[in-house]
């Protein structure tokens, strides 16, 4: 735990508010500036904030003492929770339709079988008894997609095909089963006699429970939102921000996986019309960011570099053979179903980075007292740094190496960084028009739009311009339009249902 002892040079002065909210505030920006000399080196962001929470803990020039396993881990779960429903907030279901199949056996059998070897590697190799080898083998069996693709981004490279969207889905959707995993070897390492089908009806019920309850509660949050009509629009993302914590709360409450629960509500209400979603797909991206942050400075803190220098060589073997082998043969064996091409699984195989969930897993068994906790922990968290510096720049020129790389296309959008003369009552909103909507197939002049409402902007595909009458609205057209307030209702109502205002649901 943080204390609050009196400063050697300076007696009269001790950790106050104002002291506390300096340091936390610093630390916040040395992350976000290392990120960015990171970024032109290709490192991942997670190892940068890692690094910034060692050097600022006990044992680093910041000599911050953090030592307390169940405050790192309670930072780590809600920081997951938002970091998955951003996620699933911001994957479009016609991209991940095409590969969903294959993404969710390898985000389950891929990694109950990385697990698996794994943890044979823990028991023959480093002599760890089988339950604690696949408890060390369930602890770094999910990927971490952030920092993949914050990686491909920033080497201006993009993959080819569905491989994107698979990989995406896939990074988002494995971590449940590796919470379940390892929650559910710690339960026999603590109860000894207890069987492994024990396991079975558990996952069952996690998974069921969570995927019901987290499409429920999407469901239910879109109408809310679309129903409510607050007074203020920044009342919107305070909504959002309670609702996730809400359907993660209700579902493990109720014996459900509160993670894949948030997951599936972000990707409910990702791929619905909604009011206001832009922004509040941008305000979850900030919140995500700033949630890794948090997550990668605890854990940061509570690591002990000194602690490292003993599992250097079982930390750097196990690395090594969850990179090369047991990861390979995972996405070999599950994909086989599947008809791939052999540079496509090479690449799905390389692209295993671990990040947030094995190092928040890795608290798991110190908080339950699992036997060899803390050596656990060490190792976990020198694979996560290997595995950070290895795939993190090597991602891209991987993919090109394998012929999968295509030059990055800068996201075109649509410009609303100017302000409207708060005298006047107008507003600015931009629409994404749906598949199913009445307006696709008429032409602008058919729309019948009131007098006092305007097309200022059109994009469609990378295309940006101004629409005339003849401009015929196509599904997934992105429209920007000024209007006054007492129209808004009747625009939206107008492009999303056909339908008087009273009766529209707004969207963004």
């Amino acid at each position: 735990m943080l204390s609050y002892p009196r400063h050697e040079l300076y007696p009269e002065m001790v950790l106050t508010l104002e002291i506390l909210f300096l340091g936390i505030s610093l630390l916040f920006l040395i992350s976000i500036i290392a990120n960015k000399f990171g970024e032109r080196l290709g490192v991942p962001a997670l190892l940068i904030f890692l690094i910034v929470g060692m050097l600022a803990g006990s044992e680093g020039p910041g000599g911050i003492p953090f030592d307390d396993p169940p405050i790192a881990q309670m930072i780590g779960v809600i920081a997951l929770a938002y970091i998955l429903f951003s996620g699933g907030l911001d994957t479009r279901w016609e991209e991940i339709q095409p590969v969903f199949w294959p993404a969710i056996a390898l985000s389950t059998v891929g990694v109950v079988l990385t697990a698996a070897v794994l943890g044979i590697f823990a028991v023959l190799v480093l002599g760890l008894s089988p339950l604690t080898g696949f408890l060390l083998g369930a602890v770094v069996s999910s990927t971490d997609a952030a920092a993949v693709f914050s990686v491909l981004r920033m080497a201006r490279a993009r993959l080819k095909g569905n491989l994107r969207p698979f990989l995406e889905f896939e990074s988002g959707s494995n971590d449940p089963m590796a919470i379940f995993l390892t929650t559910g070897i710690i339960a026999l390492i603590l109860t000894p006699g207890e069987s492994v089908l024990a396991l079975i009806p558990m996952f069952v019920q996690q998974m069921v429970v969570g995927g019901l309850l987290g499409y429920g509660m999407g469901r239910f949050v879109v109408w809310l939102i679309n129903r409510l009509k607050l007074e203020s629009e920044g009342l919107y993302p305070v909504l959002s921000l309670a609702m996730v914590l809400l359907t993660y709360g209700l579902t493990a409450t109720v014996g459900g996986n509160g993670f894949i629960a948030v997951y599936i509500a972000g990707l409910v209400m990702g791929n619905s019309i909604i009011v206001y979603k832009k922004s509040l797909i941008r305000f979850h991206d900030g919140i995500a960011w700033l949630m890794q942050i948090v997550m990668f400075l605890a854990l940061g803190l509570l690591v002990f570099p000194s602690e490292l220098v003993p599992v250097i060589v079982p930390g750097l073997l196990t690395a090594i053979f969850l990179i090369l082998v047991a990861r390979p043969v995972a996405v070999l064996l599950t994909l086989i179903p599947w008809k791939m091409p052999m540079n496509e699984k090479a690449l799905v195989s390389w692209v295993g980075l671990r990040g947030a969930v094995p190092v928040i897993l890795a608290t798991y068994p110190l908080v339950a007292g699992v036997p060899d906790a803390d050596m656990i922990f060490n190792i976990v968290f020198f694979i996560v740094l290997v595995s950070a510096l290895v795939h993190g720049t090597s991602i891209p020129s991987v993919a090109r190496w394998l012929g999968l790389a295509a030059p990055l296309q800068e996201k075109r959008k649509l410009s609303r960084e100017f302000d409207v003369d708060p005298d006047t009552p107008s507003e600015l909103i931009e629409l994404t028009i749906p598949p199913d909507a009445p307006a696709v197939g008429k032409q602008v002049v058919d729309l019948g739009l009131p007098k006092g409402a305007l097309i200022i902007l059109m994009q469609k595909g990378d295309e940006r311009f101004v629409p005339g009458g003849s401009t015929v609205i196509e599904a997934r057209d992105t429209l920007l339009l000024l209007t006054t307030d007492d129209l808004v209702e009747t625009v939206r109502a107008r492009f999303l249902s056909g339908e008087e205002p009273g009766d529209a649901p707004r969207a963004s």
